[in-house]
């Protein structure tokens, strides 16, 4: 049984509006319909298509072939001729005969690896999300091969990504295709969307597109949240855990007319019990509330696209030693408990305007603005850190193609982006027990950029992707970012890919590092005191890298079903990077200057078999070898597992009354930096290979869902997640050394309701 699979992701999601042909596909069953997630679309005689959502949906540019074929594993392939002023498609799928054209398509499939397109992407569906309980963004990649989501510290609970072996800073965090949760709010960001908010994801690895910006180096994470016409009518989510956390989500999407439309989205999460499982004195993660809140609206002609809203997000958490309250803020010394507190306000506007020029063939043109107020006001022991982020961000896009030839196409456009930085911090000197004055290193960053991107598909085999921009930077000059994709497919089952390109970022050092404050050392830039000399922050460099990619993606069939296996490897090659030291010195973390190598090696192996009918097998093994300079030794990164290993097995049951989803990672080894305040022979310079399992049922009824599970199965824990936890006044207190779970098993429970459109 075979059919190609093929998924044309374009630079961003208002980049391409030539004339669409919308339709869904289905299934009739028992008299009644049910949709068909995963189905390809694509035109006679290209490699034009597209797959199906999650809820059998799909959009495709019209081409002149005119005969649009659909087609499924176990069902018939239905070719359709089309109409250019068709509006609306339903396409009806009858089951049967083994199909026979190339690849197969699991049933469902609920992570669509993007195997035509020249960008090295995945798309996790919100069917995947529902995998495991989901609270959120930092939650959504407990199945995915690529991603790793660990604590940044023991007391705070900020989250960050690892992908390609570098941490989150190094990945570009989108909402739809827009830049979105940099700076200040690049730690928390992940707990800043509700996993129920999320239609799907997209991880692109590598270098990613250049409509998108120059700061992608290990890749890019773009977030879309749920259309008003396409989400449902109504959704509502409770969840509760043994640890006492609960969590209320619920959307709403409203057509008001044929052009107008509009989505609320409400989120709210609470954690008010103190838990210290492993006895050390401190919390094993901080009590918190948030509040979120959001509001689209969308307009459509046959011409024209527009989509605005705002967002608001309140959080605040409190960690630290046991017994510790708000009131306590500001005392310090042995006798005072050791506390944290953030407290953050968000606020959000977006606009996005598409224009589609009917007196041109696939002709378009976009506006994305994007307006970010992001305030926190926190505080680590002695230590204050208060911040504000400012963001305004725009990014002109026309597209269009070369003559008369839709195969050779072109993006090109400007941006400008503006960041205002107010931040004021005071030092804690455990020697003399005393804080320092406040500082402020208040700043404005501004980025104006053009580029320009080409996308060729050459003899049904070849994809090329090659952009250039240049931008300006008002504090470190201009710069240029080329970046190149190229596919080969030299048949239906394979496909290669390369990508290379360039990345840089700026250096936020305590926006991006600020969980360091919660231990016993001092900041330091260039090995000088930083509260006595700001003016080393502008010596450090931006922070500049290579990135090289290959994939190969191969298809096969056993026993009428697909075995789907990929392979790739990435090298990342630093020029320029701001190196954390908090290993070298006693009671010191330096940031400076790279002096030496630095780059990462991830190598990656993936499978895929549905075993038995309905029963999905995916394993996965990552190899991770990443090493810096610190301190003029070439050393392997810390805190990071050299290697990881994952098994996902879901099954569900004949017309989906049940779903059963177990999940289990093997973490290797790593390196432990060691605390030069404590003797060595009272700590461990290693970490051994651990292993965290989870398991989720769900029960499903014809609008709602019951779902329960139980995440670290094993209740496995890291010993002494903080150092000097007894004494966390003194200069052995250091809560960064993280490298597993610093809480054990933990059962959940939750509901779902949705009212789908008709």
């Amino acid at each position: 049984m075979k059919h190609i699979i093929v998924i044309v992701l374009l630079c961003t999601s208002l980049g391409a509006y030539a004339q669409k042909i919308k339709g869904r596909v289905v299934e009739i069953s028992d008299g009644k319909e049910y949709t068909l997630p995963g189905a390809n679309v694509h035109w006679a005689g290209t490699t034009e298509g597209v797959v199906t959502d999650a809820d059998g949906n799909f959009k495709i540019d019209w081409n002149e072939s005119g005969k649009l074929v659909t087609s499924f594993i176990g069902y018939r392939a239905d070719t359709l001729d089309v109409k250019q002023s068709d509006k609306k498609l339903e396409i009806v799928l009858v089951s049967g005969s083994i199909l026979d054209e190339a690849n197969v398509v699991a049933r469902g499939s609920t992570t669509i690896m993007s195997t035509r397109g020249p960008l090295i992407e995945q798309i996790i569906t919100g069917e995947e999300l529902c995998k495991a309980a989901c609270c959120n963004l930092g939650e959504s990649f407990t199945t995915n091969a690529s991603v790793d989501v660990s604590y940044s510290d023991a007391v705070t609970g900020a989250k960050q990504i690892q992908l390609l072996g570098l941490t989150g800073k190094y990945v570009q965090m989108m909402t739809e295709n827009m830049p979105n949760f940099r700076g200040i709010s690049s730690l928390y960001g992940l707990g800043y969307v509700p996993g129920p908010w999320m239609s799907s994801i997209s991880v692109s690895k590598g270098a990613g597109s250049v409509v998108n910006g120059y700061e992608a180096i290990a890749g890019q994470i773009s977030v879309d949240y749920k259309k008003p016409l396409t989400s449902e009518q109504i959704f509502l989510n409770v969840y509760g855990s043994s640890e006492d956390m609960f969590e209320f989500n619920a959307n709403a999407g409203v057509k008001l007319n044929d052009k107008w439309s509009t989505a609320f989205l409400v989120h709210g999460d609470w954690l008010n019990k103190q838990h210290d499982s492993n006895g050390d004195g401190f919390m094993d993660m901080p009590e918190k509330k948030q509040y979120n809140f959001m509001n689209r609206w969308e307009y459509k002609t046959d011409a024209w696209f527009l989509q605005f809203g705002g967002k608001f997000l309140d959080e605040d958490r409190l960690g630290g030693q046991k017994g510790f309250h708000k009131d306590m803020r500001g005392s310090f010394g042995k006798d005072a408990l050791y506390g944290i507190g953030i407290d953050a306000r968000r606020y959000e506007a977006f606009t996005k305007l598409g224009y589609l020029m009917p007196q041109y063939e696939n002709t378009s043109m976009a506006i994305l603005l994007n307006y970010t107020d992001h305030e926190q006001d926190s505080y680590y022991g002695a230590r204050n850190y208060l911040a504000r982020q400012k963001n305004a961000y725009g990014n002109y896009i026309f597209q269009s193609i070369f003559g008369d030839n839709i195969n050779q196409k072109y993006s090109a456009g400007v941006s400008f982006n503006y960041d205002r930085f107010d931040e004021s911090f005071n030092d804690f000197r455990v020697d003399t027990q005393k804080k320092t004055d406040i500082v402020s290193f208040d700043r404005e960053e501004k980025v104006a950029g053009a580029f320009f991107q080409y996308t060729g598909m050459f003899w049904d085999q070849f994809t090329v992707m090659a952009g250039l921009r240049y931008d300006y930077h008002n504090i470190y000059g201009g710069f240029v970012t080329p970046r190149l994709h190229i596919a080969y497919a030299p048949d239906e089952m394979t496909i290669f890919k390369v990508s290379a390109g360039h990345g840089s970022r700026t250096a936020n050092i305590l926006a991006d590092n600020s969980y360091l404050l919660a231990s016993a050392s001092s900041i330091y830039v260039n090995n000088k005191l930083l509260v006595d000399n700001l003016d080393e922050l502008n010596n450090l460099d931006m922070e500049k890298a290579w990135n090289f990619g290959v994939q190969m993606n191969r298809k096969f069939i056993i026993l009428d079903r697909l075995l789907n296996i990929n392979l790739d490897y990435y090298r990342t090659d630093f020029s320029s990077q701001v190196v954390i030291d908090n290993e070298t010195q006693a009671g010191k973390v330096n940031f400076e200057n790279l002096d030496g190598e630095s780059y990462s090696n991830c190598y990656q192996i993936e499978a895929k078999y549905e075993l038995i009918p309905r029963f999905d097998v995916l394993g996965a093994f990552r190899y991770n070898d990443v090493k810096t300079t610190i301190g003029g030794e070439l050393r392997q990164a810390p805190l990071q597992s050299e290697f990881k290993g994952l098994l996902n097995l879901s099954y569900y049951t004949n017309m989906k009354k049940w779903q059963f989803d177990f999940t289990t990672q093997f973490n290797g080894p790593g390196r432990i930096p060691l605390n030069p305040a404590i003797a060595s022979n009272l700590q461990n310079d290693q970490f051994d290979s651990f292993q965290m399992m989870n398991l989720q049922v769900t029960k499903f009824f014809r609008t709602w869902s019951i779902y329960g599970g139980c995440e670290n199965i094993g209740d496995f824990k890291q010993d002494n997640p903080i150092l000097g936890a007894d004494a966390p006044w003194s200069d052995g207190f250091d809560s960064s050394k993280i490298w597993g779970p610093v809480h054990g098993r933990k059962f959940y429970v939750g509901l779902r309701f949705g009212l789908d459109r008709k």
